[in-house]
């Protein structure tokens, strides 16, 4: 048995498309593009090839982007300031904090201070808090990324046991509310879990979001789960790799994200949809 793969690329792309059909309906009815913040503070490597790449993705739909690049001494006072002078600037409908920030940057202060409607990464305990009542506007990226991708498949979610591996409020915390509301009894695994091993093997549908290479063992996978792969780390070869033992795993599942081509592509594509919704929302106030 060899598990298929689960092409986000393609589930992107399909998500794009149908972005740059309703951008361009609302160009040909004379309603502004959708205007999206990004600010990137230091010089990171990774945070600039994600930011280059969200850039690409907005210029390709039609949506207009704002760039402030900033150096890694601004203080947090600075940042905060360019916060609210951003919420309060109607023409921008979305704002984009790239993570991780300069250490002496409380990154929760900061994303506390984004107009929650303007908050298209879905960080803002607003925007968590009604994911958690099953009321969702804006909603994390990468979990509802995954949540569609698992959609396209044919996925079912009721009843099934899902393990969601890491416990962030970026990615873990909000992958279990929307699994929850989904219909899955759902299991919470993080660095005070005993025998996870026994944990993951009892996963219908195991995601996994850790960012360490090769952490879960393919031995560990129930037969015929559905395998969700979010972590992307660069091995000191240049390549990349998620959490998973991928060859013993897929072995054992039946469907299963790759890296790079599985999560990422779809975390870029919702933050895109989100973007659109941000400015609809804005319009309703």
């Amino acid at each position: 048995m060899s598990a298929k793969l689960i092409d986000g690329r393609s589930i992107a792309e399909k998500i794009r498309n149908k972005l740059r059909s309703q951008l361009l309906l609302r160009s040909k009815h004379r309603k502004p593009a959708p205007k999206l913040a990004v600010i990137l503070v230091g010089e990171d490597p990774a945070s600039e090839i994600y930011v280059r790449n969200k850039h690409q993705a907005c210029e390709d739909v039609g949506i207009t982007t704002l760039d402030y690049f900033l150096p890694k001494t601004l203080s947090q006072k600075k940042l905060l300031t360019l916060v609210q002078k951003l919420n309060k600037d109607k023409s921008v409908n979305g704002i984009l904090v790239q993570l991780p920030l300069p250490k002496h940057i409380e990154a929760d202060v900061v994303l506390e201070q984004l107009d929650p409607r303007k908050d298209v990464d879905g960080f803002h305990s607003f925007n968590l808090g009604r994911l958690a009542q099953e009321r969702p506007q804006l909603r994390p990226c990468t979990p509802y990324g995954v949540m569609l991708m698992l959609e396209e498949i044919g996925q079912r979610f009721k009843g099934k046991e899902a393990v969601v591996v890491g416990a962030s409020n970026i990615v873990g915390r909000p992958m279990a509310l929307e699994l929850l509301a989904a219909g899955c009894t759902v299991t919470i695994c993080h660095r005070f879990t005993k025998d996870l091993a026994k944990q993951v093997g009892r996963a219908d549908i195991l995601v996994s979001a850790v960012g360490k290479p090769a952490f879960i063992k393919g031995k560990w996978i129930k037969k015929g789960a559905t395998v969700v792969d979010v972590g992307i780390i660069r091995l000191p070869d240049g390549r990349l790799t998620g959490d998973l033992e991928f060859t013993e795993a897929r072995q054992k599942a039946k469907w299963i994200t790759p890296v790079p081509g599985g999560v990422g592509p779809m975390t870029v594509a919702v933050l895109l949809k989100n973007t659109l919704l941000a400015q609809e929302l804005q319009g309703k106030r």
